[in-house]
């Protein structure tokens, strides 16, 4: 079946390469009965492909159940999905069909697999590999047929070294494997959806459709959206409902983005934070490096005015301690005669150290000089300041340059 065809039945909007391909493979597994575990983020629709793979299956005409694994409480789990014998624990008053019995000869999606107990994956791997089931309280083994779909947003490989979840489960619900991908990494589906949701809103709420301003389009794009498509979703809709005005700029559009003003990297521009702080580190070693040479500079300068008697000797103070936490250092300071400054416009930047001045206006200066030298060009001044063009952009809107 086409894709085009696919994503107009099941409301999938998106021409993203990666998301092309999942519906492909979802496509062409579904006339089978292998096993399924569909990956992604939380709120991407993972629910969307065991759908697809049902609908397009030969047990289209049978049940299909969908189980929120991580919304079922641990003691109750076993009962709901392989039922329960009378009497077989409190409250037990009559016996009861679990899932698997109920979608015998159909398809059950697991979602949030992850979050089952190890006592239940050993339930779920018996029906995985001879499709049979013992109702809680019962011994006797019951048969069923049933195609198992099932997905998580977990790693599912750090849950295993960490002893979560069963490997030999693993490889037997991924036997096909399906990656959504998240929201920020598909760009041009962004305003896509924002203005399918706000055409299905406004069609709900009787009201004219939310339209948002070219500089609206670029902040959405580059929010990461952490919450994916749920949360498009939602800021669609609270755009819909709460704003009296159908056309919103990029400041009005900015208040409904969570966190975008802390400037936080793993929020704004998709990077981890441990990579962010390595970043920052290196910039700071590289800033601390060009103030010993603009240091050594200002001390070859000075040493050669004392030289050529341009200033007296007695300018240069002899160094005095400072007492800070019981650590005694060292600073050493310049006095200028007034006479002196008032002939040599050197002196203007003398006076006053740079090593006075925080890191944070340190770094600024930097910034500054680099994009002064290379004429405003992001790339050349992230190259000298040893930094990468994302993390000097983000420099740039920090401290509105």
């Amino acid at each position: 079946m086409d894709i085009q065809a696919i994503k107009q039945r099941f409301g999938i909007i998106g021409n993203d390469p990666v998301l092309n391909r999942a519906l492909e493979k979802a496509i062409r597994v579904a006339p089978t009965d292998i096993s399924v575990l569909v990956t992604g983020e939380s709120g991407v629709g993972k629910e969307s492909i065991p759908k697809i793979i049902h609908a397009l299956s030969h047990r289209k005409h049978a049940k299909y159940i969908a189980v929120n694994c991580g919304a079922i409480p641990e003691g109750t789990i076993d009962s709901e999905l392989f039922g329960h014998e009378k009497g077989s624990f409190t409250g037990a008053t009559a016996t009861r069909q679990g899932y698997f019995e109920v979608a015998d000869g159909g398809t059950i999606f697991l979602d949030e697999v992850g979050e089952l107990p190890l006592t239940t994956q050993v339930r779920l791997l018996r029906v995985l590999e001879n499709g049979e089931f013992m109702k809680v309280g019962s011994s006797k083994a019951q048969k069923t047929d049933i195609r198992v779909v099932a997905a998580t947003n977990i790693k599912m490989e750090e849950a295993i070294k960490k002893g979560k979840f069963r490997e030999d489960l693993y490889y037997r619900l991924s036997t096909i494997e399906i990656g959504i991908p998240p929201l920020r990494e598909r760009k041009d589906d962004i305003h896509l959806l924002f203005r399918k949701f706000a055409s299905d809103f406004a069609q709900k709420y009787h009201m004219p459709t939310v339209r948002l301003t070219p500089d609206a389009v670029q902040l959405l794009n580059r929010y990461t959206f952490p919450g994916n498509i749920r949360q498009l979703r939602n800021i669609a809709e609270q755009l819909s409902i709460v704003e009296e005005e159908r056309t919103i700029d990029a400041n009005r559009l900015k208040e409904y983005l969570p966190h975008f003003n802390s400037q936080l990297p793993s929020v704004i521009m998709g990077e981890s934070a441990e990579f962010d702080y390595k970043v920052e580190r290196e910039m700071m070693y590289n800033i601390i490096l060009e103030l010993r040479k603009e240091l050594d500079e200002v001390k070859q300068i000075t040493m050669s005015l004392i030289e050529n008697k341009e200033i007296p000797p007695h300018a240069i103070s002899k160094t005095y301690p400072t007492d800070l936490q019981d650590n005694h250092q060292e600073e050493t300071y310049i006095e200028v005669p007034h006479s002196t400054k008032e002939h040599s416009p050197l002196f203007e930047e003398i006076v006053v150290p740079e090593e006075q001045l925080t890191l944070q206006d340190q770094e600024i200066n930097m910034i500054k000089k680099s994009l002064q030298k290379h004429h405003g060009k992001r790339k050349l001044a992230a190259k000298e300041l040893g930094i990468s063009e994302r993390t000097l952009y983000r420099k740039i809107k920090q401290y509105n340059l």
